[in-house]
């Protein structure tokens, strides 16, 4: 395997890697995002997610001077992930093996793919993202609002998914094999800014390998669309939910263990306990009646039996995090998807760029 450095050369990586770039409200940069794309990435594809300045106009001329550029245009916009996921789509159609997101706002260095892709095309990761908090030095240039954020969704995150290892969840600089993509459900996928959080609690239902890959951050005067006070009121609910469907998967559908039945007793006993302690507790108060030491015993024996149960299915889980990559064991399925049919997926592709053309003609 070739040094995969910044100086890498077209001819030193043969699979096809495609970049793809949501486009909304980026027209002033992503003519230098494109045009700083490495030679070795075969597919651009740029879609334009219904952005209200001129962007069609930029993106038409970028894709006459660079034959890699590959455009779709949304004739409503469906957010971030909405955008990724048709990018997703015509990356693979073109026949991509690797697809790389990355940002139209010229906040991520497009010399980094080379590092982000090194462990898939390894065969050590089936899904790779950056990962900004590795350099503590680094980490002086981050706003402390962002900082301060990135860790409590990423404990968060953890949770969810159980990928107990990884960090920056929210980081969008991210690569994944075609193989798993294909039997991911892309159209699932949250289509605003939770899109990376549930990209990853989808690959830990199929147990897909992914691998920090330690970036620089870069900050300009770039101003977020993504709304603080939003992100605070659904993002728990989001995790929350997909939270539940990961234990009802993982532990009880597809792999029913010891851990699932540590979780299914612990649990209620954990209730029990709380229930009957807080309701004697509330008895003895009203009546001046102290509990009975078989009262006390009857509330904080299922209550600490109850803990260590969980414990023991935390234990399990921080250990079982996925440590192979799935991408050459699930090729073939994969391929069988492929010859199904995103039929569907690619009629929608097509009808977009048609209305989107129809719409710039009248």
């Amino acid at each position: 395997m070739a040094h995969l450095g910044k100086e890498m050369t077209e001819a030193e990586i043969d699979a096809h890697v495609a970049v793809v770039i949501p486009c909304f409200r980026a027209a002033r940069s992503i003519g230098d995002v494109v045009a700083s794309v490495p030679t070795y990435v075969k597919t651009i594809v740029c879609v334009n997610d219904c952005s209200d300045d001129n962007m069609q106009e930029v993106l038409d001329e970028i894709a006459g001077f660079d034959a890699r550029v590959k455009v779709v245009s949304h004739v409503k916009n469906k957010g971030v992930g909405g955008a990724t996921v048709t990018g997703y789509l015509r990356a693979l159609n073109e026949g991509a093996e690797i697809l790389v997101k990355i940002d139209a706002d010229g906040q991520m260095d497009p010399d980094f793919i080379a590092p982000l892709i090194a462990p898939i095309l390894e065969g050590d990761a089936d899904y790779t993202k950056g990962n900004r908090f590795f350099d503590l030095e680094e980490l002086r240039c981050m706003p402390t609002v962002r900082l301060v954020g990135n860790a409590g969704l990423s404990l968060m995150t953890k949770m969810t998914t159980g990928y107990w290892d990884l960090f920056d969840p929210t980081n969008g600089f991210t690569a994944l094999h075609a193989n798993v993509a294909r039997v991911l459900p892309l159209k699932k996928l949250h289509q605003r800014y939770f899109f990376e959080s549930d990209l990853l609690f989808r690959l830990s239902t199929v147990r897909a390998r992914i691998v920090d890959v330690p970036m620089a951050p870069i900050y300009g005067d770039e101003v977020s669309n993504m709304s603080a006070v939003k992100t605070l009121l659904s993002f728990p609910f989001l995790h929350g939910r997909n939270l539940f469907k990961r234990i009802v998967y993982n532990y009880i559908l597809r792999g029913f263990s010891a851990a699932s039945l540590s979780l299914i007793v612990g649990l209620p006993m954990i209730l029990f306990g709380l229930i009957f302690g807080i309701d004697a507790w509330v008895e003895g108060a009203r009546t001046d009646t102290p509990a009975t030491a078989g009262t006390v015993m009857l509330s904080a024996v299922p209550l600490l039996v109850g803990f260590q149960l969980v414990l023991n299915f935390l234990q399990h889980d921080v250990a079982s995090v996925p440590g192979r990559a799935i991408h050459k064991r699930v090729a073939r399925l994969s391929a069988l998807k492929s010859a199904r049919a995103p039929e569907a997926e690619i009629t929608d592709l097509a009808a977009s760029r048609s209305a989107a053309s129809e719409k710039k003609r009248a």
